[in-house]
């Protein structure tokens, strides 16, 4: 064997263990379980409950923004007609453009 031959033969035998070892390392990275991202930061923050579901006054009261308490309505014997609840106050209108004028 020349000092040529020999050369080429280890680079070649070092190249090919080289690859294997990428190619089993590969592998065993593609099996690995994977990593759950954490969800809290991806959830949107919770949606209030809506005006309808709430049964306290005090709690219908601190919303101000979208509802309003209804108190209850009594005949004139005392007896209850309608129970007292909490509802949503209306959406104002969409505003409409205005005409162009000429």
């Amino acid at each position: 064997m020349t000092a040529v031959r020999k050369t080429l033969l280890k680079t070649l035998g070092i190249s090919t263990a080289t690859v294997a070892l990428v190619l089993f390392g590969y592998a065993a990275q593609a099996q690995a379980p994977k990593k759950e991202e954490p969800k809290a930061a991806a959830k949107k923050p919770a949606k209030p409950p809506a005006c309808k579901t709430i049964k306290a006054q005090a709690a219908c009261e601190a919303r101000t923004d979208d509802c309003t308490w209804v108190a209850e309505s009594m005949d004139a014997k005392g007896k209850v007609k309608a129970k007292a609840y909490c509802r949503a106050k209306p959406k104002a209108p969409a505003k409409k453009p205005e005409p162009k004028k000429k």
